[in-house]
């Protein structure tokens, strides 16, 4: 804990186009929790070189996410927004957070396992020990709180281990991080098939709202949208596609499940559909403009990043001192 106030650590990976569900599931909240908390959002841009990246696009793609963040709601004023690659401490913990990692866990990870089997040609190092980098993300600010999505779930219960068999060596150094799974908008799945997430790399362009999609591809869409023939709008195990409609209207209306099948009982799925689509454009229209906004004043993005990165520096060397100290590496000349 910093400054007496709780704090809260998330972040995105720089690669993809960000999805409706990477906002629904998540940038929103951030959102709607980061007045309660001392709060720190990554650009998360070492994690993402576990993938082979084309430099221009990868920066562009980064500076991208970061202005989204902004866009999205999130004051640089009072939320440090922040590029993982611009705080050396990240990858120093990370090191250290490594040798007290067993390879056996690391192979474990579900995740590993799944990229694994995607990028045969390309199963480094860092795609086994990402977990940790992640945990040393996390410790490194003493985050109480982390939001995720719940195929990250297991990645936090490392990190707890990490931090746990740390305190247990070395006495008490960092905060036990707690997992938040969100409610609405937690897993928004795809538009083609339900049974899985809406993902930034799904190969059919009409699984997956893009943030910066337009208004008419937004609507068409959803006009495309897996449904069933069952043709009732009812919130269902045995309608996946429907019920993920529902989850996306009542995460962009606030409005409740039942109150949304109220609302179009007796109504056909093209109805649905459109109301649906209608309510993400009402929810990315505002994000575009103020996107665009920010894009075009470069000056503030570049003092926000410098601002934010030196803020970031602050408290993680904070932590790093404390860990350098108990492990027994020699104090640090000033320069």
């Amino acid at each position: 804990m910093f400054d007496d106030k709780k704090v809260l650590f998330s972040g995105m990976q720089a690669t993809g186009n960000l999805t409706l569900g990477n906002y629904l599931g998540a940038l929103k909240n951030w959102v709607d929790m980061c007045n309660d908390y001392m709060t720190f959002f990554c650009v998360v841009d070492q994690h993402s070189i576990t993938i082979r990246q084309e430099p221009a696009e990868f920066r562009k793609r980064a500076r991208n996410l970061l202005t989204l963040y902004i866009a999205a709601g999130l004051d640089p004023e009072k939320n440090c927004i922040y590029y993982q690659s611009h705080v050396l401490e990240h990858a120093e913990l990370a090191w250290i957070l490594n040798c007290y990692t067993y390879v056996g866990e690391l192979q474990r990870m579900t995740q590993f396992k799944d990229k694994a089997a995607k990028h045969a040609d390309n199963i480094n190092a860092g795609l086994l020990t990402y977990p940790t980098l992640m945990a040393a993300d996390i410790l490194l600010y003493q985050a109480d709180l982390v939001p995720v999505g719940v195929d990250q779930k297991q990645h936090i219960e490392l990190t707890r281990n990490l931090a746990e068999r740390f305190n247990a060596i070395y006495g008490e150094t960092f905060t036990m991080p707690d997992i938040w799974l969100g409610k609405k908008g937690r897993k928004i799945m795809s538009l083609q098939d339900p049974e899985r997430k809406m993902s930034k790399s799904d190969e059919n362009p009409n699984a997956s709202i893009y943030l910066m999609d337009d208004p008419d591809t937004v609507r068409r869409k959803f006009k495309r949208a897996v449904t069933d023939s069952i043709g009732e709008v009812r919130y269902s195990e045995e309608q996946p596609g429907i019920s993920n409609l529902i989850d996306i209207y009542c995460s962009c209306t606030g409005k409740s499940t039942e109150e949304c099948e109220s609302e179009f009982r007796g109504l056909g799925y093209g109805v649905f559909k459109e109301a649906v689509g209608e309510s993400v454009v009402s929810v990315l229209q505002p994000l575009h403009e103020r996107f665009d906004e920010l894009s075009k004043d470069k000056a503030y993005i570049d003092k926000i990043i410098v601002e934010n990165a030196d803020k970031a520096r602050y408290y993680s060397e904070k932590t790093m001192r404390k860990v350098r100290k108990k492990i027994g590496f020699p104090e640090r000349p000033k320069i």
